[in-house]
């Protein structure tokens, strides 16, 4: 063979090599919206609600759902690797009543130390040190509040909502001063703790919040710190929206706005991307989704299960975490399906070439 039949063979067996691998990276190039599993929640709890990725692990906690009052069983926070998905530790709810009481816990928040916030039904917010995974309480069980209706009647604190229903702490939101946001899905309230925690103060209340079911839901500061966004699941009308409120002292009822409107309701979750797209989670059973939302309120995309493969894989979504390769991580909730098929317990990632938003994580003591 002469010199330049070898380069021939040379430059040929190098292309073949750069195609070769050329393939092998398109194939295994996630496309937008593709889905995947990234761990199974583990039951009898079940039914996950909150999401926190912190220093290497993925939190999430449950059962956030009814019927607890016999199971006897505590509440949990579940950690998983966030390399492989593999749970890492179990940690169990302390002090609740858990036999003859509802008690669920739902969603998470991390401080400037790598402290844990989980919010549980009966005990208010409670605080777990992860190297030591001591808990202690960081405020006391939210207030019960009874109904204002029949309005103007009620001289003390009350709730704008049609019936008296438990209070229903959902999500939690720092600030960078330290205050923390919660939403009381039964009550029509947005509490406010102040930093180090102890008693919630009403921040807002209105009637645009209340549900007979879940009304006010998921929480984030905008990327800007300026404003509060959440969501209402489902209104008395069946409707489903993200508003917001901006971030002062105490907003005004004129000061709630509309950032997107969903007819059929159902928003759970959200959080921000860098892009500035905010993505929300839509929970109701069949028409399970991920709406992703331009900065103008308008959507940009929608990643929903195929025509006939309603509850799979999205089943009632709640919330939703970055993992920092681009993908964001949801809570299958599957509330409405987890008693019958337990495996829909599950941590799904979602591949939506977007990265996460920073949330406030103040210095609290």
């Amino acid at each position: 063979m002469n010199r330049g039949s070898r380069l021939f063979c040379v430059v040929r067996a190098l292309g073949a090599a750069v195609l070769l691998l050329s393939g092998v990276g398109a194939a295994q190039a996630a496309e937008f919206g593709e889905v995947s599993v990234f761990a199974q929640v583990p039951v009898p709890n079940g039914f996950p609600e909150g999401l926190a990725v912190h220093g290497g692990h993925v939190y999430t906690a449950g059962p956030a759902t009814v019927g607890t009052s016999l199971n006897n069983k505590p509440s949990r926070v579940f950690e998983f690797s966030l390399a492989s998905g593999e749970l890492t530790r179990t940690l169990i709810t302390q002090g609740e009543k858990v036999f003859g009481a509802e008690h669920a816990n739902s969603c998470l928040a991390f401080d400037g130390n790598g402290r844990l916030y989980v919010l549980n039904n009966q005990l208010g917010a409670y605080r777990l040190d992860l190297q030591t995974e001591e808990q202690t309480s960081y405020t006391p069980p939210f207030p019960n509040l009874r109904s204002c209706l029949p309005l103007g009647l009620s001289k003390n604190a009350c709730s704008t909502t049609p019936l008296n229903l438990p209070p229903l702490p959902n999500d939690i939101a720092f600030d960078e001063q330290g205050y923390a946001y919660v939403t009381d899905s039964t009550q029509a309230t947005i509490w406010r703790v102040p930093p180090g925690g102890g008693e919630p103060q009403i921040w807002f209340q209105d009637y645009r919040l209340a549900s007979a079911y879940i009304g006010v839901n998921g929480a984030r500061l905008s990327p800007d710190r300026s404003q509060l966004f959440f969501t209402v699941t489902i209104d008395p009308l069946g409707q489903g929206w993200v508003y917001t409120l901006p971030l002062v002292e105490q907003p005004q009822k004129s000061d709630l706005k509309a950032f997107h409107y969903y007819p059929a309701g159902g928003p759970d979750g959200i959080a921000f991307g860098a892009s500035g797209r905010l993505y929300v989670t839509l929970a109701l059973p069949g028409r399970s989704a991920i709406s992703i939302l331009n900065p103008d309120g308008s959507e940009y995309a929608r990643v929903q299960n195929k025509l006939l493969s309603l509850i799979a894989p999205l089943d009632s979504p709640a919330n939703i975490a970055f993992d920092g390769t681009g993908n964001i991580l949801v809570s299958n909730h599957a509330f409405a399906t987890g008693l019958l098929l337990p495996k829909h317990f599950q941590i799904l990632k979602i591949f939506v070439d977007d990265y996460e938003s920073p949330l406030a994580a103040p210095l609290l003591p």
